[in-house]
């Protein structure tokens, strides 16, 4: 059960593509590699409870059990040791990953109140995007009722594209609603 953007991909994003940037191969046009949605609980540090709703909100929004990630240093300040446990990520790969994308554009993006598009200039400079969203109600897997807090989240597109303007063209193409 291949999704529509899996099938717009291969049939109409790729030839496009190839047309624009005057590939010579297939292969040269730039494809998404993963997605990397991560969630940083800082209160996990004086409440561990915390982390398991994060956790849980997570799973139901990716489709798939997220990974603790582990403070990598001790920080007296925000009372923090090393190894604790301070948020949530997965990574999201083949048909999830165009599944989740195409939620994503489609469904929960426009959700957002005031929503007038995403930014074009969150490239990194080799073809990656970065989109942070600032609570998780957006997404209709979550259950407003069940909520304990409101928190946001990052989310990494990692495309094998060269270039930002070559991954601004795929992720054009794959419905990202850029804002204008």
């Amino acid at each position: 059960m291949a999704t529509r953007l899996l099938e717009k991909y291969n049939d109409a994003i790729v030839p496009a593509l190839m047309q624009k940037f005057n590939y010579k191969s297939v292969m040269q046009a730039p494809k998404l590699e993963k997605i990397v949605i991560n969630m940083g609980v800082g209160e996990a540090v004086n409440n561990p409870k915390v982390l398991d709703s994060a956790v849980r909100d997570l799973t139901l929004i990716a489709g798939q059990k997220p990974v603790v990630t582990r403070a990598k240093k001790s920080i007296a300040g925000f009372r923090l040791r090393e190894g604790m446990p301070i948020g949530c990520k997965v990574t999201l790969r083949g048909e999830r990953m165009f599944q989740f994308l195409d939620k994503l554009f489609n469904v929960s993006l426009p959700r957002v109140r005031d929503f007038r598009g995403i930014s074009s200039k969150a490239f990194d400079g080799r073809g990656n995007y970065t989109l942070g969203i600032k609570e998780q109600l957006i997404f209709p897997e979550i259950n407003y009722d069940q909520v304990d807090s409101i928190r946001g989240m990052d989310i990494v597109i990692v495309t094998t594209a060269n270039t930002d303007e070559e991954a601004r063209e795929l992720l054009t193409q794959m419905g990202a609603p850029f804002s204008k």
